[in-house]
């Protein structure tokens, strides 16, 4: 399986993205040494495609699948994009607050610990839809990784359109995000425009 290796504060670094959105505290020290060109049109909306990319932890064979099926549905190609990333079942655990990064979200669903409306599910990019509980199983709710976890994202708002019960560590979505409730700094219309060229 394809695997980004690439250190995550330097992919911030170079694509201007804070590492807050990927659920990393740290800073970087060091400045991006950019010479002081205009970046082309091509130029910015590629940088649209890799941040979000980057954020989701998606490779580019999936994402140009979610475009596709995008495109398929009904309403705005972007919105449906965004709304279709941020509905991964790794990106939701990860929103719950049951994982501290996505990277660390999608290793808990690999590992078998989530159930999805009671059935175990292993696939990282299976799409939830509203009305699913999701929860994390039973044998691994007393571990103490689930403690640390609780620790640290205690404070971590949970977007309005999931109901998260972090004691018990399961959650609830009650409707499919809207746009204007994802709070992630890429502008699909760029990614839009990327792919219909």
């Amino acid at each position: 399986m394809a695997v980004n290796r690439v250190p995550v504060l330097k992919r911030c670094r170079s694509l201007g993205l804070d590492p807050i959105y990927l659920g990393i505290d740290k800073k970087s020290n060091r400045e991006l040494k950019r010479a002081n060109r205009k970046m082309s049109e091509y130029g910015l909306q590629l940088r649209e495609k890799q941040k979000a990319k980057f954020i989701y932890g998606v490779l580019e064979k999936p994402f140009r699948n979610y475009y596709k099926k995008a495109e398929k549905m009904p309403g705005m190609t972007g919105t449906n994009l965004m709304v279709m990333l941020e509905t991964r079942l790794d990106n939701v655990i990860f929103r719950l607050g049951f994982a501290r990064t996505r990277k660390e979200a999608r290793q808990i669903v690999d590992h078998k610990h989530v159930l999805v409306n009671g059935k175990c599910v292993n696939i990282p990019s299976y799409l939830v839809k509203a009305g699913d509980s999701i929860e994390i199983k039973e044998k691994a709710k007393g571990s103490q990784r689930y403690k640390d976890i609780l620790e640290v994202t205690g404070g971590r708002l949970v977007p309005e359109w999931l109901e998260s019960d972090q004691e018990n560590l399961k959650g609830m979505i009650k409707e499919l995000p809207a746009r204007d409730a994802i709070d992630v700094p890429v502008d699909e219309m760029l990614i839009v425009e990327l792919y219909s060229k």
